[in-house]
């Protein structure tokens, strides 16, 4: 059995807040708790009520912020030589960093923050830094170096109780499948994590596995109109917690839902809103991908080719310098999709949708 899910990135005084909490109020309540902290001269309470400052920030997209928050974090618990603090002030700025498409630093610092966390005798903070070296990973889609420590994760989420970490694990191992190709294994996994997070009252972690349905809905099913309301009922989520980065995606996979459907402007409309959302949050992965989802789009609505095949040479280039992969991949299926001759084009693979 699985419990409710709880939030262990809000500590301190911050612990009555709920894993569901909008963001604008875990940003109020964790500058009030800050201050105060700083007032009174209690360097790990303001670690605490800091790291809760700093990830309210990076999930409202407001990277600069998020940034100045999580250092000021692990500075105070150094100060307080509060070890368990530094590791999670390090696992929100590996998260960060994941974020804005930094890679190797995001890499860097989980692990840091991995070891401090087994120093400090936190098992949750090097959870939670494990988990976020295994999703960076899966990000940059080298599925078999990640794949067992997904599943490593998985069986002690479950073994645990902890609801929250299990639909993680479920969620991410869904997407590799679904990359894949293996949509039966993706739906019954991503319909699982669903299931567990409804039952623990984890709306964040809803939203992202109706996400991950509508994509398999669509994909595999051909069934536009379930797959825009699992949509739909996410963003309301999102909507409602200030999930920024979490709306914009929706807000991307809308597009590509309609785009496989064929409704091309449609389709266009949201990749520029999502293009736009990703551009003031800094999400450059994000945008990238939206601008590959947009060229398309442009492409299938009688733009010239050799305008698509400049940008999506560009996008290309600009894909693998962030780090992914597969990027160069994403790009041969579009040009072999619109039927534009690309001489470097590789082997695709279903591209990657993923958080």
């Amino acid at each position: 059995m699985y419990g409710k899910a709880f939030a262990p990135e809000y500590q301190g005084a911050l612990t009555t807040l709920s894993v569901n909490s909008s963001l604008t109020d875990v940003l109020a309540a964790g500058t009030e708790q800050l201050r105060a902290a700083e007032r009174a001269g209690k360097p790990g309470e303001a670690a605490r009520s800091g790291l809760a400052v700093a990830e309210a920030h990076r999930r409202l997209g407001r990277v600069e912020d998020a940034d100045r928050a999580w250092k000021a974090s692990y500075r105070a618990a150094r100060q307080a030589s509060d070890v368990a603090a530094m590791a999670w002030a390090l696992w929100s700025g590996g998260t960060l960093a994941r974020q804005r498409g930094a890679f190797r630093l995001a890499r860097r610092l989980l692990q840091l923050a991995a070891d401090l966390g087994e120093r400090g005798g936190d098992i949750v903070v090097r959870g939670y830094s494990l988990a976020g070296l295994a999703e960076t990973g899966r990000i940059q889609g080298d599925y078999e170096a990640v794949g067992r420590l997904h599943e490593q994760l998985l069986a002690e989420a479950r073994r645990r109780g902890e609801a929250r970490h299990t639909v993680w694990a479920l969620e991410g191992i869904a997407q590799m499948h679904r990359n894949t190709g293996d949509y039966d294994t993706a739906y019954a996994l991503f319909e699982e994590s669903a299931e567990i997070a409804a039952r623990a009252d984890d709306r964040r972690g809803h939203a992202w596995a109706l996400r991950g349905l509508a994509d398999v809905v669509s994909v595999r099913d051909g069934d536009t109109e379930r797959a825009l309301e699992l949509l739909s009922e996410a963003e309301a989520t999102c909507r409602a917690m200030r999930l920024s980065s979490a709306l914009a995606y929706n807000h991307k996979m809308r597009g590509n839902v309609l785009y496989r459907a064929g409704r091309y402007a449609e389709a266009r409309a949201l990749y520029e809103q999502a293009l736009a959302e990703f551009r003031e949050m800094s999400e450059p992965r994000g945008e990238a991908l939206s601008r590959l989802g947009l060229a398309k789009s442009l492409a299938r609505l009688g733009r010239d080719h050799a305008e698509t095949a400049a940008e999506l040479a560009e996008l290309a280039g600009t894909l693998e310098r962030i780090g992914l992969q597969h990027a160069r991949k994403m790009v041969a299926r579009a040009y072999d999709e619109l039927g534009i001759p690309d001489a470097g084009a590789v082997e695709a693979r279903p591209a990657e949708v993923t958080r």
